[in-house]
């Protein structure tokens, strides 16, 4: 009987399509023996390309108790960590060579009773800082065989080949454990030899598929590996119908038309689910030019095809215009974000794939004609959907409108929701510029979230990538190699403009091309008409140029093309939505900057030092009057203001660790370090201008942004909204925002900020109101005099109380600390606004005690009570009692958090007390 060994596809496909990036001696690696692995630093990603450093790999194995590809078994050491036996051997530039010595299961300590199936590599600069993975970003593989019958076609170096017609090529095959090979062509013999490598030349003719069989013998068995090959016709030229773009173009229920623009390039094959993936001469694409399409009729409507385009027989790439991608990391997505996943074809191809859908149900918008706020009275809420709720999904976000809404800001800013690469980052390495990335969610989820966003008035602004993308987007690599993108690349420089490595982000657009400006106007237009979306933020805006910055230049001086890019495209953008929010994170020489925002444009205005030396008690360094335009000497208040963004540090963070003190006064005391961002959030909504905050920062958030690495994931802190003193921060900061938004005083252009000092003012004059804020960043007492615009009586915010003064003087005294939010009218929040919860409240009519309560809360009044509420932080009644003797509240039942009691009284007045339970 003839015994017949089948080898998995899956243990074949990935060493021949990652060969390139490495090599083995031997070819065939065998558990039991030793292999050398050449590394070529060129290919792939090229991030270690003339790296000069010492290389390391980290390595693993896949095994048979692996459960997928990222599951690496017995890794051989933790991340980071260099050591002699992970060291590779540079043989020559941008050649290593790791040796795995004795033999590969010794070396990573696999026992016996597990199979190893592949080999798995990520090479790594000593500091981690460079990687060298595949062109995707992707871990490296090789194929590990055990000592029995095997063998491998490693030439033709894929499963699936085009040739020219009358073309040579080469057949090579290598076996372990045999007698002999045989290659068969179209199942018939071609030629044998005894030997356990195979090398002989093929000829391709006639303009069909061909079928490549090596089995290798031994005995009366045999296994077999099989390749194909495929000689193509002459590529057809046809005139592009009218009214195409680049791109899925769906015609009817049943026919989209697809258009690939791919100056340079030959010839192209579509592949996917329609034609099992197999190049066809029947799916070889028409020829417009640059452009190559194919109409694909009789496909079935409402399912979803996957597919890749096949340049000129090597290279597979996904439509960089396709709204979903499939990808070989959507398995690590949990339904419950996106459910009904379609399996990634991961034994037709390695690489990321586009999703077509004939017939799809249009997303039914509730909110059609959404305006947003005028742009000096924006509040922008940043936010990371990863981190900002546990479920890490936009639905979850979606849920939390109420609480932004109350919070009171009228623009939410997401970071980057386009495909990025992986499913755990900031965003900020996009792939795909036209879908929306499933790790949090689908198309509809975010729609959803956008027409809720605007049916409780809220704009959404969406941060995007226009200065670079990374290795797998497909716009990369159409045209990549040794590390780069060619000449050829129509969107690319081939190395950045900027020499100062803390400039260098991925691969950089050349905004200098049509090509690109092309690009850019569609994405813009994309996310506007389809998504409804109110503006953008746009990542590192110095970037959009191509002069020439040196390895110390930071790129801020004044660049005359970055200003015509940069105006152009926000030109194309009003054109299309006439109120489009656009905000630069640009951070220039001022000559610069003020140009933009007097052309409309909001610049990012960063005051996180300034305020959080104010907050932490050092005077060095506190000022920051430059978050007044005025001050800038720009026309408009086009400062995007904020003291946090994802960017740098939590303030709370460095006042609980490097927070100044004073005897018994430190900031690094929490109550007092959350007393003081509320006198910082004071200060900062009070400056006219559009602010932004970053999420959580109305909480004291103090988790640092280097907890779990820079990039890291955040624990998600909505607890702090139960605690009684982050509340009052929450507290100032709505009531502050309710000012900005909605008191005309706040919008003033007659206005002055004294800020240098340890005690600072700032005067906003309006109309018919006045307001003075005056607050003591020092970590000790101060007193003084300031000159009010009138005299007579002046309420105080916070303290709910008032002054009346005889004389346009003010005399203050204020403890480390303190501050005071004057106005010649009473303000919103006047009466209920409390910064502070003393343990008895009370005036001459009535008193609520304990505060912080436990079980009950008792009431003393001098007038007659007709009703006593006591409402959760949501408004929700918990507890209500009518009667005229009413003395105590049974609160035992009560959860921790803050509440709200109102007293109404029979004489039809109203006092309402916030009161906490610890």
């Amino acid at each position: 009987m003839i015994r017949i060994f089948t080898l998995l596809a899956i243990l074949i496909i990935p060493f021949k399509i990652i060969g390139q990036i490495i090599t083995s001696d031997p070819l065939l690696p065998i558990d039991s023996k030793s292999v050398i692995v050449t590394f070529d630093a060129t290919m792939g990603n090229g991030a270690l390309k003339g790296f000069t450093g010492d290389v390391y790999a980290h390595t693993g194995v896949i095994t048979d108790k692996s459960t997928s590809s990222s599951d690496w078994k017995y890794v051989k050491t933790t991340w980071g960590t260099n050591t002699a036996e992970t060291k590779l051997l540079r043989i020559s530039t941008n050649i290593y060579q790791l040796s795995i010595v004795p033999n590969i299961r010794t070396y990573y300590g696999v026992p016996a009773g597990d199979k190893i199936l592949k080999l798995a590599f990520v090479f790594r600069s000593a500091d981690t800082n460079l990687q060298g993975k595949t062109t995707t970003g992707g871990d490296i593989f090789a194929d590990v065989f055990t000592e029995v019958l095997n063998v491998s076609i490693s030439a033709p170096s894929s499963t699936f080949t085009i040739f020219d017609t009358e073309q040579d090529f080469e057949v090579h095959a290598n076996a372990i454990a045999n007698d002999s090979i045989s290659l068969f062509v179209d199942n018939l013999w071609t030629t044998s030899v005894k030997s356990q490598s195979l090398t002989t030349s093929l000829h391709a003719s006639g303009i069909s598929k061909h079928t490549i069989i090596v089995k290798a013998y031994k005995g009366l068995g045999f296994t077999a590996d099989t390749a194909y090959y495929l000689i193509h016709v002459p590529v057809t030229s046809a005139t592009l119908p009218i009214g195409l773009k680049d791109g899925i173009n769906y015609i009817d229920n049943t026919t989209a038309t697809l258009v690939l623009f791919a100056p340079y390039k030959n010839y192209v094959y579509l592949i996917g689910d329609f034609n099992n993936w197999q190049p066809d001469n029947n799916y070889l694409m028409n020829k417009d030019g640059d452009r190559y399409w194919l109409t694909v009729n009789n496909l079935t409507a409402d399912k979803e095809y996957i597919f890749q385009y096949l340049i000129d027989g090597s290279l597979h790439i996904a439509d960089p215009y396709t709204d979903k991608t499939s990808d070989p990391n959507d398995h690590f997505i949990p339904s419950h974000i996106y459910p009904n996943m379609l399996t990634y074809p991961s034994f037709k191809t390695s690489e990321i794939a586009s999703v077509l859908q004939t017939r799809q149900t249009p997303y039914s918008w509730k909110v059609t004609n959404f305006t947003p706020a005028s742009k000096e009275k924006l509040v922008i809420y940043e936010l990371l959907v990863r981190d900002f709720t546990a479920a890490q999904d936009i639905k979850t976000v979606t849920d939390t409108i109420t609480y932004l809404k109350r919070l009171g800001v009228n623009a939410i800013e997401l970071m980057p929701f386009n495909e990025f690469e992986g499913n755990d980052s900031w965003g900020y390495n996009p792939s795909f510029y036209f879908a929306t990335d499933k790790a949090y969610g689908t198309k509809n989820d975010y729609k959803s979230f956008i027409d809720t966003c605007h049916k409780n008035g809220i704009a959404v602004i969406q941060d995007l990538v226009l200065n670079h993308s990374y290795g797998s987007s497909p716009l990369v690599r159409m045209y990549f190699a040794n590390g780069m993108p060619t000449a050829q690349n129509p969107w690319y420089n081939q190395v950045s403009n900027m020499l100062n490595p803390s400039l260098q982000f991925g691969y950089d657009f050349n905004h200098d091309s049509p090509f690109t400006r092309k690009l850019v106007d569609s994405i813009n237009s994309y996310w506007m008409s389809e998504y409804k979306i109110d503006g953008f933020r746009y990542d590192f805006t110095k970037g959009f140029s191509n002069t020439p910055y040196g390895t110390t230049d930071w790129a801020s001086a004044y660049d005359a093309s970055r200003i015509s890019n940069l105006e152009r495209m926000s030109t194309e953008i009003w054109q299309r939505k006439a109120n489009a929010i656009i905000i630069f994170e640009h951070l220039a020489d001022n000559s610069e900057e003020t140009l933009l925002a007097n052309f409309g444009v909001l610049l990012w205005g960063n005051l996180n030092y300034a305020f959080n030396q104010a907050t932490m008690g050092y005077n060095t360094g506190s000022d920051f009057s430059w978050i007044s335009y005025k001050n800038r000497g720009w026309n408009n208040p086009n400062i995007m203001a904020y003291m946090e963004s994802h960017d740098e540090e939590r303030l709370m963070f460095k006042n609980l660790s490097f927070g100044n003190s004073n005897g018994a006064y430190t900031v690094k005391d929490i109550s007092t370090a959350l007393k003081r961002m509320q006198m910082a959030t004071a200060f900062f909504y009070a400056v006219p201008g559009p602010k932004m905050l970053w999420q959580f920062s109305e909480l004291g958030y103090d988790i640092s942004i280097d907890f779990g690495g820079r990039l890291g994931q955040k624990p998600v802190h909505w607890d702090y909204y139960n605690d009684w003193q982050r509340q009052s921060l929450y507290n100032v900061t709505k009531a502050m925002i309710n000012l900005k938004e909605n008191d005309p005083t706040f919008s003033t252009t007659n206005f002055t900020l004294d800020v240098a000092g340890n005690v600072k003012h700032i005067e906003l004059l309006g109309l018919d109101e006045q307001i003075e804020i005056v607050g003591n960043f020092d970590v000790m007492s101060h007193s003084g005099d300031i000159t009010f615009p009138a005299s007579g009586k002046w309420y105080e915010l916070f303290k709910g109380d008032s002054i009346t003064l005889t004389s346009t003087t003010y005399n203050y005294a204020l403890e480390a600390g303190d501050y005071k939010l004057f106005s010649n009218k009473k303000l919103r929040g006047f009466e209920t606004l409390h910064t502070d919860i003393p343990s008895v409240i009370s005036n001459e009519e009535f008193s609520v005690y304990p505060n912080p309560f436990s079980d009950i809360i008792n009431l003393t009044s001098l007038k007659t009570i007709k009703t006593v509420t006591l409402r959760n932080i949501t408004g929700m009644v918990i507890i209500q009692k009518q009667g005229k003797e009413i003395s105590s509240l049974d609160v035992k039942d009560v959860q921790r958090g803050v509440y709200m009691i109102s007293i109404e009284f029979t004489d039809g007045s109203f006092k309402n007390v916030v009161v906490v339970k610890e």
